[in-house]
This record gives C-alpha cells, structure tokens and sequence, in this order.
C-alpha cells in the first residue's frame, strides 16, 4: 500500500533508516511502498562485452563527452558519468536523452547510501567505449564498493537501458539504499517554433512501478523505472527547470559478501502517445539482453564488411571503428524519414553537403540501406521546399528547414547519385533521381551565373562573410557534376543532353585550370571577385590574422593590399586572401592537370599541422604547425583556427589523384592521431578534441583513399565489372580488403609486395562479372585463375570473366 508524505527535507530521515541526500531547491513529494525487495536473477551485460572491441578513455578526458547512439533515440553525457548542460545550437540542451523531434530527459543521477556515506554514481574512474555499448567504472576503496553502469539503445526502440552492477568486494555483507533520479525535460528540437511545438510543463505519475512523465501541452511521454519495485519514490520540483521534472526511485539493498546486485533501469518515450511508448518500455525491459546480442551481431557483421588488415594497427582500427561511428549517426523519425545526422551532440539532423560527401564512403563500407534512404529523405524534402532541383543545407528532425541549399551542394548531389549508380548498377534509381539532378543544374546555371561565365556565384564550403562570389569549390563540384550529368545522360540514352554536359564540363575544367590559378601563389584563387569585393575581405582577413597573431598572414594581405591598389582591374579576377583549404578541391576532383597540382599540392602541405589541413590557411603559423595538443576553441562556437578532418580527408584524395600515395597515408595518419585522443573509438570534428565528437563526413576521409585509390576498386556495377587498379604507399607491403559489396556481388583483395615477391589475389563471390585488373606493365604470370592479358599506356591489363578469383604473381 501507498502512504503519501509531505515532509521537508530536515525531517525526511524520520522515514528511512538510512540517511537519503535531498537537493535544498527541491520541494518534495514522498510515496513509501510497503514491500519486499525483489531477489529476481538477471543477467549482466557485461557477459556480451567480453569479447567485443573496446578502447578505454583517458583520465584527462572523463569530463567530455560520450554518445550511446541509436537509429530512434540518443544520449550524450559526460564519460564521468554525469550530465552536465552541453551544447550551443540549443544552449546547454544538447545533451541527455533525445527522442528527436523531442528531448526525453537531460539526464539522470543515481547515488548509494550505505551506513550514512553517500556515493554519488557522477565521477567514474573509468569509461570504456564499445562500438554497441559503453560503460563507466565507480570505485569506493574506503567502502569496499565498486559499481559499473553499462548502457546501450536497441535499434528501432524509443529508449535506453541502463544497468547498474554493484560488486560489494568486501567479506562482510552490505546494505543500504539505491537512488535514481531522473530528470525529465518533454522539450522541442531546434526550430521546433517553426512547426508550433510549444513546451508544455512536465507531469509526473508513479503507477505503482515507474514513473509516468507527460508534457501538460503535448502528447510526449518519458517513462522510466526498474524490474523491480522501489520501496519510495520522490518528485522534485526544480525552480531551475521552468517546465522540467525530476522524479526517484529509491530501492533497499542487500548485498552479501564478496557478491554483485545487478538493478536494470529501462528509460523510453515518444512524441505521439502513452501507448507508445509503454510499448518501447516493455519491449525493451523483457528483452534487453536479447535485444543487446541483435545489436552486438550486427556490428560483427558491419566490422566485416569492407574489413581492413594492414601492418599499421592504428590505422587499421580507426577505419574499423569509423564504420561504428557511421551507424552511431543514423537517425529515424518515421513521420519524416531516415538519414544520417551530421554530428553528435550539435548537428543530430539531416544535411546536404554532409550527406554528399559521408555518402560515398558509407557506400564503400557497403550501407547501400542508409545511403538509399538518406538520398530519399534529401530529394523529397529539397523538391517540397524548392521544386527546382536546389538541395537544402540543412534540415530539423522536425521538418523544419533552416537553409534551403548552399551553391555548391547541388552539383555535390548530381555527382553522388552517379557514384551510388556506379555502386549499384541500379538503372531504376538512376531514373528516379535524374530529373532532380537536370532540374539542379539548369538552376545552378540560370539563376545562380549572372555573368555567363559558366562560374555560379554563392556560398560554398566556406562561411565566411563575404565569401559568396565565384568560389573555388563551387566551380570544381560544378564541373565535376557536368561530366557526370553527362554519364548519367548517356545510360539513360538522351544523347543531346550527352553533348550539352561533356561540352560544359570540357569549357569549365579549362576555364578552372586558366582563370582561378595564381602561379604567384603557387595556388587556385579562394574566390574571382572584383576588387572591391576583395578590398572588404582583405580588411576582414587583416583584423582576423592580426587577432590570431599572425604576422607572415598580416604581412602577406597588406602586400595584397597594395597590389591590388596599384594595379586595379574593372574586371573581376582571382585572388587567394585566406588560403582556404577548398583551393584543393580541383585536385580532389581531377580537374588540376599534373603540372599545376603537384605545385599546388606541395604548397598545401605548408598550411597543416600533426592532425592535417587547416580550415583557413592564414589561421596557422610555426606553432600551430607543430602543435600536437588540445584545440584551444573560443567560447563561442567558432572554426577560427581549426584542423578538420573533411579538408585533410579532401587533401589525401587529391595526393592519391595524382599517383602520390604516401602523401596522401601521410594525411590519413596526421587525422589518425586524432582517433580516441578525447572519446575513445571515435574522431572529432575540429581536430583533435573540438566540435562534434562524431562527424559523418570522417568516413569519407578515409574509405575513398583505402577502398577506392589504394586498393583501386573502382565499381561499375552497370556493367556487372569491377576495375581495380592498386596503388599501395610503400609501407603497406602486406594488406588486404575483404567482403567490399557491389552490387549483387562482393569483392575481396589480397596484397602483398616485398622481399623480391609481389603477388595480389582478388576474388569475388559472383562469377557471373568481369574482373578488370590493372598493373604498372612488367612481367607477371597468373598462377590462379585464366585471365585474358593485354597492355595498354604502359599498363598490364588481365580481365577475369566467368570465374571468382585469380592471382597474379610477379617474383
């Protein structure tokens, strides 16, 4: 039976034998249950994480943060264990349990009371990461306690289970009290105003075993409680929480010696009815083991995939663990659609331009699943709020859009749909989406290139004001859109459209190569603009070096200055101010011939520090060239002075592009010692510990090098073939990449090149395509397999049809 208490917190003892810590702020509401701890067996998690991958966290890094990520819902805390406010996009929000388009909870504390000591369960020891799982460590020498909480979300549930395993490791027998406290906030996501998602105030109901939270204006419910049955609960009213609410569950413990007492917390909500979210609660208390292995064997199957072994360890498990980071940033809301986030905690919603270039290398790894509903949830949403083919920047989990599309992610998407193309060979695709990429490029030429001179002036990669006239990646994706347009037109069988696209793609790769080169800069321009336009960015670019203290940028721009002054132009021209890392882009597209890209390419290599490229060029000087520490932010989120992973991912296509392959391991390597520098198994955004703690975009910094320009797999799945050209840096004398899926089939590669022997072995699982193999000419032998050889431009070509492997073999 219930007996309901108003009490204050100085005479709260007189109901527990135990002493229960109570915040002062509270206003509180007791319900003593009169009953008898449940002594039920459950099984610990921690039987499924024995022989999972894990990476341990640092000390130094316990208050920062960590993701449990699911498809339906995600947290994000602090590896210590607690859940202090996090974020910027909604100030200090962007931390705790989403359910998006809502926010469950900001988080929530648990503490043991044992003979009058409190043990707060917030300042873990240890945190220890598992590519399905995380755990955090509580040690209590003096009590002879230890605690672990070991979390995980279930795919496609509304909800967390959090399990506390508490190991009394001393001989005597200990008792005492468990509290949880959760602290429920029913909030809209970023721009819910937009779509009239008003915060209501937070109701609580205790129904006799869990706590049942409603927002007063909405149908959003969080529920959460244990198996079993608390013998009090509490309500706290939080003056500080203008419309929150946090609720306790406490529970009597019995722990003999030498001995563990497992307590299972299940925590679920949803945006549209009690039923529902009753029904994520039960599934997920009845089955979470279960449910645990399901999602443990996926990852196993997900490693697999596109498996990478090379002699550089590290490396090796950065690419592993940066396919768990993929799935990490899958994000469902059903009544919109599914795609990947961009990043955890700030950018948990859909993008354009971060799609654009994480989508090629998740199809690398072989998510054909996500890639296909990402592109879908893209097309649907930009054609609904532009219906001209212009592709949004960014988009709510609500639905609501906050920019209709940058420049430069238009082009980005008509070059995607032909990458997944090639992937796939799936012709009905290819008809679906090519209206949508016609529709863009006519946008792109006729609304956004005012001058005719095939250039679109607008925002690209770069936000900077000012920034948005002809800009460099604008033009080289353009030009890279138009040849592929051109292929896409030509499986499709509409020749004029052929023409038209491989004539404009022809016209600007020259006009790239001509009008946006400085060879005094030994450089591409960052933008073509009139002076007047450039005399506003220098002054901007003059107050922003001078403020970061550096003198060879301040000496640089006034040189510019007074250039420009002396020799003035009606005419706009390039100019190259910021050295932005986008000036790279004509050789991460092909476009730069040879002679120019090795220059520009030996010219960036002077604006990176030991984790890769700088944003902006200017932003760096001899310090920051050899510095290997944390990133020194400002306090309000800024990218000044930021090594990212896109623009040293970007660098390392562009070496490979022009048969330079241990510069481009050399970029892979400067953004692996980023890997598990703060959150252990994952990579930064801002390097090395700056930004979005996980960022889609990482695996495209990776996979393209590896699967696409080392290993040389270059699909064309509408020819049921498969090219591969290898291209090794000198230190992978002995590598391989299984299971990389193509279409209906899948294709492994062996490698191995030292001691006087060279040998590479591929194999695929369907016999019924063509192998096309390509090797710098010399004298091999095939030693398995019957493929047909021939030479050609100083290569040695062997086509294997009709059989899954052969080995080719060179002593």
């Amino acid at each position: 039976m219930f007996k309901t208490v108003s009490v204050q917190n100085a005479t709260f003892d007189k109901f527990l034998n135990e002493t229960i810590i109570l915040r002062p702020s509270f206003t509180l509401i007791a319900l003593i249950l009169i009953t008898a701890c449940s002594k039920k067996k459950v099984e610990p998690l921690s039987t499924l994480l024995v022989d999972a991958p894990d990476i341990k966290g640092t000390s130094s890094y316990l208050e920062s943060p960590f993701v449990t990520a699911g498809d339906r819902v995600y947290m994000v805390g602090h590896q210590d264990g607690s859940f202090p406010p996090l974020g910027w996009h909604i100030k200090g929000e962007m931390g705790g349990i989403w359910d998006h388009p809502i926010k469950l909870m900001d988080g929530f504390d648990a503490e043991l009371i044992m003979a009058g000591k409190v043990m707060p369960l917030n300042k873990a020891t240890e945190f220890t990461n598992y590519p399905f799982a995380n755990k955090h460590q509580f040690i209590f020498e003096e009590e002879n306690i230890s605690v672990e909480r070991v979390q995980f979300i279930p795919d496609g549930k509304q909800g967390v289970f959090v399990q506390y395993v508490i190991h009394n490791n001393s001989k005597e027998t200990k008792t005492g009290k468990f509290q949880f406290i959760g602290h429920t906030d029913l909030r809209p996501t970023w721009l819910g105003e937009r779509t009239k998602m008003d915060d209501g105030k937070d109701e609580a109901n205790f129904d006799g075993k869990k706590w049942v939270v409603k927002d007063a204006s909405n149908p959003w419910y969080n529920i959460f409680g244990s198996e079993q049955t608390p013998d009090l609960t509490l309500t706290h009213e939080n003056p500080n929480e203008a419309n929150g609410i946090s609720n306790s569950l406490i529970y009597n413990i019995e722990i003999p010696a030498v001995s563990d007492f497992i307590l299972n917390f299940t925590i679920s909500g949803s945006y549209t009815s009690l039923e529902d979210a009753e029904k994520n609660y039960t599934s997920i208390q009845n089955n979470h083991y279960t449910l645990a292995q399901e999602k443990k064997q996926r990852y196993t199957e997900l490693a697999n995939q596109t498996k990478l072994t090379i002699p550089d360890k590290k490396l090796e498990q950065t690419f592993e663990w940066l396919k768990y980071n993929s799935d990490w940033l899958v994000r469902t809301v059903p009544e919109i659609g599914t795609g990947i986030g961009a990043g955890i905690p700030d950018y948990p919603w859909w993008f354009g331009v971060d799609s654009e270039y994480a989508l090629k290398g998740y199809m690398a790894i072989g998510r054909e699943d996500i890639v296909m509903e990402t592109i879908r949830l893209l097309d649907s949403v930009s054609m609904a709020i532009n219906g001209n083919g212009r592709i949004l920047h960014e988009m709510s989990t609500n639905g609501a859009v906050f920019n209709e599309g940058n420049i430069n992610e238009t082009p980005q998407f008509v070059s995607l749909i032909w990458n997944i193309y090639a992937w796939t060979g799936n012709k009905e695709f290819l008809k679906k989406y090519f209206p949508t990429a016609e529709l863009g490029l006519q946008w792109l030429m006729d609304e956004n290139d005012t001058n005719r001179n095939l250039f679109p002036d607008g925002f690209g990669m770069m936000e900077i004001h000012g920034l948005n006239s002809e800009m460099i990646d604008v033009a080289s994706y353009t030009q890279k859109a138009f040849e592929d347009a051109s292929k896409m037109a030509h499986a499709l069988e509409k020749p004029d459209l052929v023409n038209k696209y491989e004539a404009l793609a022809g016209e600007l790769k020259q006009r790239i190569n001509t009008e946006f080169w400085s060879a005094d800069f030994g450089s591409y321009a960052d933008f073509i603009g009139t002076d007047e336009q450039a005399l506003h960015l220098i002054k901007d670019a003059l107050v922003r070096a001078d403020t970061l203290n550096k003198p060879w940028a301040v000496e640089e721009l006034k040189a510019t200055e007074r250039q420009l002054r002396q020799n003035p132009s009606s005419e706009p021209r390039p100019f190259v101010l910021y050295h932005n890392w986008v000036v790279n882009t004509p050789m991460e597209m092909g476009i730069a011939d040879s002679t120019k890209a090795i220059v520009a390419l030996d010219n960036a290599k002077k604006f990176t520090n030991p984790f890769g490229m700088f944003v902006t060029g200017i932003d760096r000087d001899e310090s920051a060239g050899k510095d290997e520490g944390s990133f020194k932010g400002s306090k309000v989120f800024s990218y000044t002075g930021a090594v990212m992973t896109l623009p040293t991912g970007v660098q390392a296509v562009a070496e490979n592009n022009y048969g330079r392959p241990d510069e481009a391991l050399d970029y892979l390597k400067r953004m692996t010692r980023s890997f598990s520098y703060a959150l252990p198994g994952s990579m930064y955004e801002v390097s090395p510990d700056y930004g979005m703690m996980t960022q889609a975009w990482n695996i495209y910094a990776f996979a393209i090098p590896i699967v696409n320009q080392f290993f040389g797999i270059n699909p064309k799945a509408y020819d049921k073939m498969v090219e591969i050209r290898p291209q090794m840096p000198k230190d992978w004398d002995n590598a391989s990449l299984e299971q990389v899926k193509i279409g209906t089939n899948e294709v492994s590669v062996w490698y191995e090149n030292h001691d006087d022997v060279f040998q590479i072995k591929v194999q695929q699982t369907n016999p019924e395509w063509h192998l096309k193999l390509i090797l710098p000419e010399d004298d091999y032998s095939a030693t398995q397999g019957n493929p047909e050889t021939s030479a050609a431009q100083g290569n040695t070509i062997f086509m294997l049809s009709n059989e899954k492997t052969m080995v080719i073999t060179k002593r």
